[in-house]
This record gives C-alpha cells, structure tokens and sequence, in this order.
C-alpha cells in the first residue's frame, strides 16, 4: 500500500483516477514559506518519513500567474483561503495578458526521496466557471476553451499539473 498523506479529499480523489492503489491518510505536517514548491515537499516529506513507515508521497501545487509576478506562487493555499478567485480576479481587473501555470511537486518516500513536478501552462479566466476546488473556477488550460471547473476529473487529469505529476510518479510504481 501507497499512502497519499493530505487533508485534502479532491486531491485524493483526482489521484485515485491515475493510482488506484493509494490510500489517504491524513497525517498534519508543517508547511514551511519557501521560494520554490520543491523545498516545501522536501521538507514535508522530512518530517513525514519519521512517522509513516509504509511508502508515502505528498504534494503541494501553486497557480503562477505573470502579470502578477508569479503571485501567489508557493503560498496559493493561503492566498485561496484569504481572498479566493474573487480576490485574484479583482487583482486582474485591467490586465490583458493573462498568462498563468499551475506546478505540482510530489514528494515520494520509498527509503529514499523521489520528486516529481508537473506543470500546466494557461490563462486565467475573466470570471468564474464550473465547480471545482481551490482556482480550478478561473484556470483555463491551453488547448481548452474549459476552465479546471468546468472539466470532469478524467478530463482534468489530462491537462493538469497535478495529473502529470501523478502519472510521472506512477512509471516509478509501475514496475512494483
């Protein structure tokens, strides 16, 4: 068994869609403030390996957005619970060039550290469509006229930054 610690059950769920045979478990660990998503997963995965003592992965993702200097970057989470879609959108109000990627990293413990990091290039919406969590309302893939919110999980794993993580972790597996 593979356990994908995080708190957060879309996630989960998304990853499922790609590895069926994970297991969530949600296990508090810190979050440090870094410049680069890969330094939080490490240090995570760090904290974390002490007390899983099965495989374990876990993942933090960011939306860049350009005209906003790649704000909120690593501190998406926070941004999201502080201002939301509404906020980000208020923040774009006027700015033509709507340019933004999402970045996934996960962080793998096996016994030894395994990083893998998807990126998704897009726009950001004029206004919210769909459902979905977090920025998926106000994040449209290039190739897609859909934002995140408007897709099915199926086909969101095609396109996103996380389900091409998800599938990069899942070659590794694929031989155990």
């Amino acid at each position: 068994m593979i356990y994908f610690i995080t708190g957060n059950k879309n996630k989960y769920i998304e990853a499922k869609k790609i590895i069926k045979d994970i297991e969530m478990k949600h296990i508090p660990y810190p979050e440090i403030q870094a410049d680069k998503l890969e330094d939080v997963a490490e240090f995570g995965e760090e904290y974390l390996k002490k007390q899983v003592n099965e495989k374990f992965f876990i993942e933090d993702s960011g939306i860049f957005i350009d005209a906003l200097k790649n704000f909120p970057g690593v501190y998406s989470a926070y941004i999201f619970k502080t201002i939301g879609n509404e906020g980000i959108l208020k923040l774009m109000e006027g700015i033509e060039s709507r340019k933004a990627r999402f970045e996934s990293v996960i962080a793998f413990y096996d016994g030894s550290l395994h990083i893998f990091k998807g990126v998704c290039k897009g726009k950001i919406s004029y206004n919210a469509r769909g459902k979905g969590f977090g920025y998926d309302p106000i994040f449209i893939p290039d190739g897609s006229e859909k934002t995140f919110g408007e897709m099915s999980i199926t086909e969101k794993n095609k396109y996103s930054h996380r389900g091409k993580a998800i599938r990069a972790l899942s070659s590794l597996l694929a031989p155990l």
